[in-house]
Parts: structure tokens; sequence; C-alpha cells
């Protein structure tokens, strides 16, 4: 897959966005890329980029992440690093940006920088077995909440449509008429689908480009927001 030097991952709360972020900043390092990623998400406290620090440090991934991340700190302030990923553009950047328009927000104060250097992808991350984005009419709302709040529009989609732990290779087969839908009437190419390793080798070659995804080592059950001893990275 081509690669922009900026990856913005952005989508609807529960979608699996922070997973996928720290799955692509892990493949871009094994491609021998030096690679900084960025948790932006201010919104929710159960699933962090940070959650993945010793397994993003062992492959030399550079991770900036809110003040007070993972502790009892209702609302984590923005690091004032993440402007490295704008300003320094030596290294392929990737940003966790929140669940929602609220967590795009934040995104806002660096749209200016993205748009001068005009070299990202923004990519919204969608799953048809949310609430909320259960039809591709819905995510295309959720879509335009987001693009409204951060000013930037999106280039790409990711399928990450799962059931957790229940999920296969059927459950994400069942989600190509969404996906093709959703592509159809944004206009954007469906830049990658994921899954985790064992079902994405058994995806068919039509489904296009997939990601395989290993999962973040603290889980949390995203109806009752308690840990989970089953895992999950929807």
């Amino acid at each position: 897959m081509e690669h922009k030097r900026l990856t913005l991952f952005a989508g609807h709360y529960g979608s699996g966005k922070t997973n996928i972020a720290v799955n692509y900043a892990l493949a871009l390092a094994e491609e021998g890329k030096r690679v900084c990623i960025a948790d932006l998400d201010i919104v929710n406290p159960y699933f962090r980029t940070k959650d993945s620090a010793a397994v993003l440090e062992k492959a030399g991934v550079e991770l900036i992440s809110p003040q007070f991340a993972n502790t009892n700190v209702d609302l984590p302030a923005l690091p004032a690093e993440a402007y490295k990923l704008i300003t320094d553009r030596s290294s392929y950047a990737i940003m966790d940006i929140g669940g929602d328009d609220r967590g795009a927000y934040a995104l806002g104060r660096y749209v200016p920088g993205i748009l001068e250097e005009n070299n990202y992808r923004m990519i919204f991350v969608a799953n048809c077995y949310r609430p909320l984005t259960r039809t591709p009419e819905e995510a295309v709302e959720v879509m335009a909440e987001i693009e409204a709040a951060c000013g930037l529009k999106f280039t790409d989609i990711v399928n990450n449509s799962n059931l957790g732990s229940e999920t296969t290779a059927e459950t994400v087969l069942h989600s190509k008429d969404f996906i093709d839908k959703l592509c159809a009437l944004t206009g954007l190419p469906l830049f990658a689908t994921t899954a985790v390793t064992q079902v994405a080798a058994e995806l068919p070659r039509e489904l296009g480009e997939v990601l395989p995804m290993a999962l973040q080592e603290k889980y949390f059950d995203l109806p009752t927001q308690k840990p989970s001893a089953r895992p999950l990275w929807g």
C-alpha cells in the first residue's frame, strides 16, 4: 500500500481506530521507516495508544500521548509535542483522533500545517456492527460531523467491521456491501480491510488490501466500559 507521511485515523466512538493506528505504526516500522504516533483522543479513556507503549518502544516507534493518560484524570491535556508530527517531516507520523465530532475538535489546531504540507491521508474507520453506523447513510452523517468539527476532509475509508472475539471471516465478508455503498456515497477509496491475524488469513483477495492486526493488551467491554476477560478490537 502507498503511504503518506501523515496518516490520521478518526471514526465513531468504539470503531477501533486506536488499535488500527497502533498496528499501522508497527507495520511502517517493520518496513524500516522512522515512525512517530500521537494519541489525540481526549474522549475515550478506556482504549489508549499508551496501552501499547512497551510494544511501540520495542519496535522503535516514538509515542506522544496526552499528559495524565491512563490515570484517573478525566480530561487529559493534549501534548504540545504533538506539533512535532506536523513540523518534523523526516518521519512518518500517525495521529489517533478522538471519537466522533467532540474528539475531532482537538485536531483543528493542527489543520493549517497539515494542509500546507499536503502529504496526508485522513482515514474514516468504519464498523457496520457498531450503533449509529449500522448503515452507510448513518456512517456518512458521522463523517460529516467529524469533518465539520476539525475542518479537514476524509480521504479514505478503512473497513474495521467486527464483532469482537466472535468475528469470523464471514463476519467481515458480510460487511462488504456496507463498505462498497459507503465508498460509493462518499466517493472515497477503501484503504484497507482490517482483521485479527487469524481471520485476515482467511479473507479472499477480492476484498483488496488487508491489514492483519494484533490486539492491544488492555481490553474493555464497550457496552459496560468495564475491563473484559475476552479480547475486543472494535
